[in-house]
């Protein structure tokens, strides 16, 4: 199904679908430790900080519809940190365990390490097994699990968090 899927720059007009799912992971997921629904303006806001930044926001498309996005930006405001991001990936849920996570996941890395980053981390909630095992594949490693740091449901929820040496 992932050979006729095409990753590209998110553009604006993107951004309904984006906010779409997004929303849906807020709604019914813990991969999003938000309980708030985001507007489209929200998403407009989002996407201008990421290019301002120079951060990427990536789509993969299929059959001319967004079916997932991925994005990184700053992990801790502070100087020190500037060649380590968090990323973020997304996938519509009608689309999920077609490998357009890992497609969107493979084109992120590339993006990092052409923009020189030296470091990727990835904060996921430690009972998503299928999000931890991608990770695993595409090279992160485990640095540690924090207990009950949040949150969602009803319920603590434990963060496990990943990193991937991106230049050496």
């Amino acid at each position: 199904m992932t050979d006729a899927v095409l990753v590209r720059d998110a553009t604006e007009a993107d951004l309904p679908i984006i906010r779409d799912i997004y929303n849906h992971a807020v709604e019914h997921t813990t991969a999003i430790w938000n309980e708030t629904l985001v507007d489209l303006d929200n998403r407009v806001e989002w996407f201008k900080a990421r290019k301002a930044r120079g951060f990427p926001v990536i789509v993969a498309e299929k059959d001319g519809k967004v079916a997932g996005y991925a994005s990184y930006g700053d992990w801790r405001a502070f100087d020190g940190y500037r060649h380590t991001v968090e990323h973020s990936v997304y996938v519509d849920r009608d689309c999920r365990g077609a490998g357009i996570g890992e497609l969107l996941m493979r084109a992120l890395i590339e993006r990092a390490a052409g923009a020189n980053i030296h470091v990727m981390i990835a904060g996921i909630e430690a009972e998503n097994a299928a999000s931890i095992k991608l990770h695993e594949k595409l090279g992160f490693r485990v640095a540690g699990t924090f207990s009950e740091v949040g949150t969602k449901f009803g319920r603590w929820l434990d963060l496990t968090c990943m990193e991937l040496r991106v230049t050496k």
